[in-house]
């Protein structure tokens, strides 16, 4: 008796929640790690046409779900430089959680992502002072930034975006002043400090700050029910991770050459890329 009632319900449900979506394939060139993922769901977190997104990093991949829009999603993909090119716009029928339910996990998610990263920020500040290496002063300002991402990212669930731009801009100068203060001392160093740093400090926390980021991705990728599985070559992919790789190849290098110079050179490489995704949160104050 209540079989036909059922299917017509059922039937008028998914026409009115998959009425015109669509899937848009995105190419991101530059997208290697958790950190452009959050500056595109910024980016976007304005046009209400999206319903969904799928990130796919590994492959650089973005999967848009969208009822109109396209232009002006590929506008803003474009603003961010990087690299977006549209592959293809197909039909879905695909049908979505509610709004409220997806804003609670990934508040969730990324509370965790933050609790790590802000953490060994503050862990790898003082061994870095301690240790006198400028690696690993420089890869706390790493963390630190990628804990601004994911500030930003929360605050743009459900929050007003002129509120996320102001917030912005002032996370992506300070970030940038904190990266140009380290490029200072690093030359400072360069051109005669007897600072000599303690390679095996250097080596155990960055050790640590590595399992530390594959815990972030981990709980990021778990954190999206279509997007379950962990691929391994994500690992090798995230900027964050060869930056833990160098710092610890920096540290056997000190103790194999006896000099400070790998230390130094491994800390400029880390503030090049501070100061790139400062600029990145700049452009999301535009």
């Amino acid at each position: 008796m209540w079989e036909r009632p059922f299917k017509v319900a059922l039937f008028l449900y998914k026409k009115v929640y998959t009425c015109g979506m669509q899937k848009t394939s995105f190419l991101i060139n530059k997208m290697d790690c958790p950190s452009e993922e959050s500056l595109i769901r910024m980016k976007l977190d304005s046009i209400a046409a999206i319903k969904s997104m799928e990130f796919d990093i590994p492959k650089r991949m973005v999967y848009i779900y969208h009822d109109h829009g396209l232009s002006e999603i590929e506008k803003q993909l474009k603003e961010l430089n990087l690299g977006s090119k549209r592959l293809q716009t197909e039909e879905s029928s695909l049908v979505f959680s509610s709004q409220k339910e997806e804003h609670i996990k990934q508040r969730k998610s990324l509370y965790f992502v933050l609790a790590i990263n802000f953490s060994f920020f503050l862990i790898e500040m003082f061994s870095g002072i301690l240790s006198y290496s400028m690696g690993l002063i420089a890869d706390s300002l790493d963390m630190l930034a990628d804990s601004f991402v994911y500030i930003l990212s929360l605050m743009a669930i459900g929050s007003p975006l002129i509120r996320k731009k102001r917030v912005a801009k002032l996370a992506g100068y300070f970030q940038m002043i904190l990266a140009f203060i380290g490029f200072s001392e690093v030359i400072r160093r360069f051109i005669g400090s007897e600072l000599f740093p303690h390679f095996k400090t250097m080596m155990i926390v960055s050790i640590f700050a590595l399992l530390a980021n594959l815990l972030s991705l981990y709980i990021l990728q778990k954190s999206k029910s279509t997007e379950v599985h962990m691929q391994a070559s994500m690992i090798f992919t995230s900027n964050d991770i060869l930056i833990n790789l160098g710092i610890i190849l920096a540290g056997a290098l000190v103790y194999i050459f006896h000099s400070p110079y790998p230390d130094l050179l491994i800390g400029t490489l880390v503030f090049i890329l501070v100061i790139r995704g400062g600029l990145r949160i700049l452009t999301l104050a535009k």
